[in-house]
């Protein structure tokens, strides 16, 4: 049984003049990082590896969970492969990750979270917003055998305010 906790990154700021990969956190996003992170504290979940995009705001949202969620950063890693909307690296990622990993948490972009969760998962969303969270669960012993799994839990900002 393998699990994956997948996150959007949280709000970004337009507000500065610098190119997409570099764009930061607005206060929503920070917020609300805030927020989801220490709601997923009461959940208990150990998560095995962590990998995020390399894009600021991804990886500015995935400190803030390594942080509250007391995350190992040890087993942290960015990938500039996440920087993906397509999602075909996200599943090739996924697809390698190394097999001693039951639980494993990833941070970036849309639209390759939403067609992740819907492709992966069991219920559709229309759109994964901005730091929200889709845990789906998978009934395979090795990740190469990545198929449908199930929707176990999904956390979205508004639903906690």
């Amino acid at each position: 049984m393998k699990k994956i906790t997948i996150v959007r990154h949280a709000k970004s700021s337009w507000e500065h003049e610098v190119t997409d990969r570099k764009r930061p956190l607005n206060s929503k996003g920070f917020r609300d990082a805030e927020l989801v992170s220490k709601y997923l504290i009461n959940l208990n979940l150990k998560f095995d590896y962590l990998i995020s995009s390399n894009a600021i705001r991804a990886k500015t949202t995935a400190n803030i969970f390594i942080e509250n969620l007391k995350i190992d950063k040890n087993n942290c890693s960015l990938n500039s492969d996440l920087y993906d909307f397509t999602g075909e690296n996200l599943v090739k990622i996924i697809e390698n990750c190394s097999n001693s990993v039951n639980h494993l948490i990833i941070f970036g972009h849309n639209h390759a979270i939403t067609n992740f969760v819907n492709t992966y998962g069991s219920l559709y969303f229309d759109n994964i917003p901005t730091c929200g969270v889709s845990i789906l669960e998978f009934k395979i012993d090795t990740w190469r055998e990545l198929k449908q799994g199930k929707t176990i839990k999904t956390i979205f900002p508004k639903d906690l305010k």
